[in-house]
């Protein structure tokens, strides 16, 4: 998405999930746990932070609301889809290493953890979150440049310990982890330079330096995708209310501008299968341009996701038996 600030200030209450003071406490229980505990051969010593991890629903309230009264916990939301989440998660995982400890990130798939995904009210992804001391504040949405995260990630961190006390342990990042190998760049300086259009929020630039690239290698698959993702994002930059959108498309089912607008949206959430769903419905009730509109946004909505995504065929042959 187009790099986008979060207010520091606006924290998103979590009590629903557990109250500050309970992770609080939970995490010094486990902070002493882990002070007493063995280690075993092969084990990372003792006190040694993963400072990337993979978070669910299930270890939520332990890996995240109970590490963050330890530590600011920065949160990744992203999908395996997502053309610009491939392109920040790198440079937050870097960035993890290289403070060493101040910051912890939990990377979410928005796929597999609908419920987080919805109790964080995320718009779309990427999408940026800090938890400190069981609040989560939102940082930033969109594929933001490196300097702006540090910006980002250094008022967090002295927010973490102003407001909340809180300072993250410098660890040495080698201890107990493997090392993450890093993204190799694309061999094409065209693609590449696609890429940074994108990256940039210059979705005008990224669409004509992707077709570029299409127009040499039509067969490019990483090009077609990224086309796909800077042409949803400029369609959804020019929507306007997004809520004011959504009505209209409840109030008149035939609005076939409606619903391809709210699918455009569905999508760029991470609700996928409820996009490819309303496309479908509405190439079976419409006739002529309309119906040949709906069904060209859901092959383009598919170029977005991947052709080879179960979702995808999946809404493949439900579009085959609408038109056949």
């Amino acid at each position: 998405m187009q790099p986008r600030n979060m207010p520091m200030s606006g924290a998103v209450d979590l009590s629903a999930v557990k109250a500050a003071a309970e992770a609080k406490q939970k995490a010094e229980e486990a902070r002493a746990r882990r002070a007493t505990e063995p280690v075993g051969e092969g084990a990372p010593a003792a006190g040694a932070v993963s400072l990337v991890i993979d978070v669910d629903e299930a270890d939520f309230e332990q890996e995240v609301l109970q590490r963050s009264a330890e530590v600011p916990v920065v949160i990744d939301f992203w999908a395996e889809w997502c053309q610009p989440c491939k392109q920040l998660s790198p440079i937050l995982e870097n960035l993890a290493r290289e403070y060493a400890g101040r910051f912890v990130l939990a990377k979410i798939d928005v796929d597999r953890n609908q419920m987080l995904f919805q109790q964080f009210g995320v718009q779309g992804i990427p999408a940026v979150f800090a938890v400190i001391a069981g609040q989560a504040l939102p940082l930033f949405q969109g594929a933001a440049p490196e300097a702006q995260i540090r910006e980002v990630l250094d008022q967090l961190i002295l927010a973490a310990e102003q407001r909340f006390g809180i300072t993250g342990a410098p660890v040495d990042p080698a201890a107990g982890q493997q090392p993450m190998a890093a993204p190799e760049p694309p061999s094409d300086p065209a693609l590449a330079a696609a890429h940074d259009a994108l990256d940039s929020g210059d979705l005008g630039g990224a669409i004509r330096a992707y077709e570029n690239v299409l127009s040499a290698d039509p067969g490019n698959t990483e090009a077609r995708l990224g086309l796909g993702q800077a042409q949803l994002l400029n369609r959804i930059q020019e929507l306007g209310d997004g809520r004011e959108i959504r009505k209209k498309a409840a109030d008149d089912p035939t609005d076939v501008g409606a619903q391809l607008a709210v699918a455009d949206l569905d999508l760029a959430g991470g609700h996928v299968e409820d996009a490819f769903a309303r496309l479908v419905d509405t190439v079976r009730r419409s006739v002529g341009e309309d119906r040949n509109a709906a069904r060209v946004r859901l092959l383009e909505l598919f170029e977005v996701v991947g052709s080879e995504d179960p979702r995808v065929v999946s809404a493949r042959g439900a579009l085959s038996r609408v038109l056949f």
